[in-house]
Order: structure tokens, then sequence, then C-alpha cells
């Protein structure tokens, strides 16, 4: 017994209320087991790959890629239980077969001729549900005659017994927060769909073809096996004679019959592409899709708009100048989301509640760039990323520890300042979905090593898109490398609630006074913003100054340290 059970859209933490979907890993008709990676998502965080919490056959997916699902939605249907598969249990006789000489009426009508075997007989799972449309002549046959009805309720009653006598599951451990229950769902059994007439009913033939005179489909094909399109035996006529066999037609596969129907009311398309068609002009209507399930591809759009090929020298030559211009949009709309979203949300909420003030400091940091030198040489930092950052996160660190109010945070719904006697620095971190500023939880307790590793991790998760909501969240205070990008200096906005940002500046040739003489040395800008309502001018100038005398003789690191 089969039963459908559909996967929510979860919390996957941080109170998340909605969220994108990336990536589909399996499609309708695939085998998934429990804690199989089924889809990624991008919330407003990151990106998270969620697994199944069922075992069976996917028998829909009810969300598309680049759609945005709110928490508690239905995602995927999967068919669990003996048969999810489509093949029935080993010796099982279809219950809706009649016993040879009995004269009792099946319980269902044969399917019309031409018509897919069972799922279990080969065809895709949505084959089973798939039926022609009865003329109206059988219908009011079928109506008209009680065995029909009684023989449904029969097979529905049946089945009803079949399930209240099936075992009770354990519960199995999922990696989502609910998963699933003890015992099986208890539905409503579906009624049975009859078919329509095997095939025409001979010419003159006004009398439609009795329910009871076809042969089941189940009972005329094995268990197992692949049924031909013309298993069905032939519905017999009003006088006892066979009607002309119908043509069989034949069955799409499950990727081509979907991609029909969801193209009989709309094109199968993608959001991004379809707002690159509107841009261009193209009715999607009009195009054949490449994509998977027959979907619309970008690049059909942007074929459909390439100019022809070139004419023959002499031919055409005024047209050929103007179809060689391609069609560029004078503007170009991007949905705002994931990460997008979230950043625009912090941005703005940090700007208009923390009053900002940023000071700069520029000074010699060639002390410090000897001290990487050096430090690249070392056993202890082999494999390991020595940057800059590094040595300017560990002077921020220290900053901390001598001035804990700048690593503190405004709560404003009790009212009070919370300082933080713990570091978790936060690392903005630019990537293709956007700004993210991960943490490296506790780093006032590593080593230089440890703190050089934990940096090279968490920038390479962040531009991966694999960074969990667990490594975003309860940072205390954030250090951003714009010099990376061959600027200056910056004004940088607060994370949301946190005291401070610092921002690294490039590192550069200039000249500087060394020692009362002009020369050429290793100068860098710092920028400190912080929030004015927890520091004041004088402590932020005075966590500036220290930070840029750590960074000019790196000695100082293991003085105040």
């Amino acid at each position: 017994m089969t039963e459908l059970k559909q996967f929510k859209l979860p919390d996957v933490g941080e109170g998340l209320t909605e969220a994108d979907i990336v990536k589909w890993h399996v499609q309708p008709g695939d085998r998934v087991t429990i804690n199989q990676v089924i889809v990624e998502i991008e919330t407003a965080k990151a990106v998270v790959e969620l697994p199944s919490p069922f075992e069976g056959v996917v028998a829909d997916l009810l969300a598309a890629e680049g759609a945005t699902v709110d928490v508690g939605t239905p995602i995927l249907s999967v068919s669990t239980g003996e048969g999810a598969d489509g093949s029935a249990p080993a010796g099982a006789a279809p219950a809706e077969a009649a016993a040879p000489g009995t004269g009792a009426p099946p319980t269902e009508a044969a399917a019309p001729a031409g018509a897919a075997a069972p799922a279990g007989a080969g065809a895709p799972p949505e084959a089973a549900e798939i039926t022609a449309p009865r003329p109206a002549a059988e219908q009011a046959a079928a109506s008209a005659d009680p065995r029909t009805d009684a023989a449904a309720l029969s097979a529905a009653d049946a089945v009803a017994g079949t399930q209240e006598s099936a075992p009770r599951e354990e519960r199995q451990a999922v990696l989502v927060g609910y998963g699933v229950k003890l015992g099986r769902t208890t539905r409503r059994q579906r009624k049975p769909t009859a078919a329509g007439p095997a095939a025409s009913a001979a010419p003159g033939a006004t009398a439609a073809v009795p329910a009871e005179a076809a042969v089941p489909a189940e009972a005329a094909v094995p268990a197992g096996t692949a049924a031909p399109a013309e298993a069905a035996l032939p519905a017999a006529g009003p006088a006892g004679t066979t009607a002309p066999r119908a043509t069989p037609a034949a069955v799409p596969p499950n990727g081509e019959r979907r991609a029909e129907g969801l193209a009989s009311a709309r094109a199968l398309a993608k959001p991004p592409v379809r707002k690159l068609a509107r841009d261009l002009g193209v009715d999607l209507d009009t195009l054949t899709g490449s994509g998977p399930q027959g979907s619309i591809t970008r690049d059909d759009v942007q074929q459909a708009v390439r100019p022809p090929a070139a004419e023959p020298a002499g031919a055409g030559q005024a047209t050929a100048g103007m179809a060689a211009v391609t069609a560029v949009p004078r503007e170009e709309r991007i949905a705002i989301r994931g990460v997008r979203k979230h950043t625009a949300a912090a941005v703005t909420a940090s700007a208009f509640t923390a009053p900002h003030v940023t000071e700069f400091l520029q000074l010699d940091v060639t002390g410090s760039t000897e001290a990487l030198a050096r430090l690249r040489e070392l056993p202890e930092f082999a494999g390991l990323r020595v940057s800059p950052l590094l040595l300017a996160a560990r002077a921020l660190i220290v900053a901390a520890a001598r001035h804990p109010m700048i690593n503190s945070s405004w709560d404003e719904e009790a009212r009070e300042i919370v300082v933080h006697h713990y570091v978790n620095l936060g690392i903005a971190a630019a990537t293709e979905r956007g700004l993210v500023v991960p943490n490296v939880k506790d780093a006032h307790a590593m080593s230089l090593p440890e703190l050089a590793r934990a940096l090279g991790q968490l920038t390479e998760t962040a531009r991966a898109g694999k960074t969990t909501p667990a490594d975003l969240a309860h940072g205390t205070i954030t250090i951003t490398n714009v010099g990376v990008f061959g600027v200056d200096a910056g004004t940088p906005i607060l994370t949301p609630g946190e005291a401070a940002i610092l921002a690294l500046g490039q590192i550069k040739d200039a000249p500087w006074v060394h020692e009362g003489e002009l020369a050429v040395r290793k100068v860098a800008t710092l920028a400190l913003s912080f929030d004015h309502r927890i520091v004041d001018g004088d402590l932020g100038s005075t966590v500036l100054s220290d930070v840029g005398a750590m960074l000019a003789d790196p000695l100082r690191m293991l003085a105040w340290g």
C-alpha cells in the first residue's frame, strides 16, 4: 500500500520565514532514501542543503527552481510504502480482477486501447493516473448500472481495511526539524477512476459499451512485465460483435508528458529566463525548449534574437547591417532576494538606527610586511594564507581586550549595553551571492596559526556559498579588507548589533618620513566606524591608535596581548 507524503520547507534556523529554491537534486520518478540531499535552498543568509525525511519515490516537485517559498509550504511529494516504486508485491494478484466464470463485475473499467500499463509494469509513475475522457453515452450507462457503484464501494472498503491493518512504522532520525511520525497517516481512499472505452463503436452503433464487458488491464498484464499498448481487449458491441480495434496511441515519456502539460497552459521557463525574454521581446510560446523536461533556457531565448546567417556578398547589405546589431535592453531589473535582500535590510537598519562615526589613520606598516615574510617561513604556517588581514585581525582582538566597550552591543528592549568578554570576529566576504559576514567563534582564544586557519576556512566556505546560518550569527566585532579591491579606505557600515567595524586599506609604496629622513615605505590606511551611542570619540580614537601602533610595530601585540 503506497502513501503520498509531502515534504514542507522547514525553518533552517534564525527564525527565517522564506527561502529560494536554488537547485533540485532529484526529479519525479527518482527513488530517495532518508537523509539523502534532495534540494539546495537559499535563505536570507546562506545556501543550505536539505535532506529527505522520507524513503520512497519522488512523485512531484511542488516548487520550481528560482521560486521563493514560505516556511511550511510543501515543496516535494514522495510515494512511500510497498509498491512505491510501482511494483506489486510478489505473489499478489490485483484486487480488481474478478475470478473467471463467477460473473462478478470488475471494480474498474479497462484501460483504453493504446494506454500505458500500470506503473509497476514499466511505465512512469504518473502513467497510472492518465485516463482518457469517457464519452457521455458511456458515462450515462456506467452511472445507471448499480453493479458498477457497488463494485467501487467494495474496492474502497477493501483498501480501507488494508490501511487499518498496516503495521506501525518506527520513527526515523532525520536532519531537519520534523520527520516521520509514529504510525501511518490515514488518508481517504480516492474513488477508482473509470477508463474510457477501448475502441470506437462500430459504424452505425448507438448503444454504449457496458462497463463489465471490458477486461481490467491489471488482469491482462502480469506484474513486473511491460505491457504492450494493445494488451487491453476490445470491448464488445451491442450485438456481441467485436468493434474495430483503434490504433494505439503511444504514451510519451514522463519528461515529455510533463512538458506538454505545462506548455499547454504556459511555457516552462525559470523567472530569470522569462525576464530576459520579456526584455528582448521574445514570445516564449513560440520557442522549443532544450532544457530539462522541455524547459526553455537562456540560450534558447538568445538564439531567438541572434541575427541570421550572413547573406552572399552584394545581397541585402542594408538588411544584413541592421540584423548584425544584437538587441540589448536599455534597462535590466533584478529580483531582490536571498543575500541581497538580507544585506539591504541589515545595512538600512544599521545606518538609520546606530549613529555612525568613522575615523581614519594612515600609518607605516613596513614592520608588519617584514613580519609577515618571516611568518611565512615558519613550519607552523605551512599551507596557510599569511596576509596583512591576519595581523590586523590579531591587533583588533588585542585592542578589544584592552578596551572591552568597543566589543559591545546595544540592547534596545532591555535598555542595556551588553559588553562581550569574548570575541566572535566577523569577516566581511564578497561572494557571487552578495556580501556575507561570517564570524570566527572565540577568536580571542586562538593562537596565530589557528586564527590563520580559521580565517582561510571561513573565507573559502563563504565564497563557495556554503556558509551556514550558525556561522553568520552572534558576531561581536567585524573587520573588512577593502585593500584587496585597490582602494585606500572607506566608511564601513556597522554589522547590526555590533559597536565597531575596522576597514583595512591597500598597502602601497609611498613617501614617508622615517627616522627624520624621507624614504619610500609601505603605507596603509585604517578606518574605524563605531556606534556613537556606545563609543565616545576618545574611546574610538584610542582603539584606532592602538591597532595602528601594533601594525607599525608587531612586537606590541606580544607586549599587550
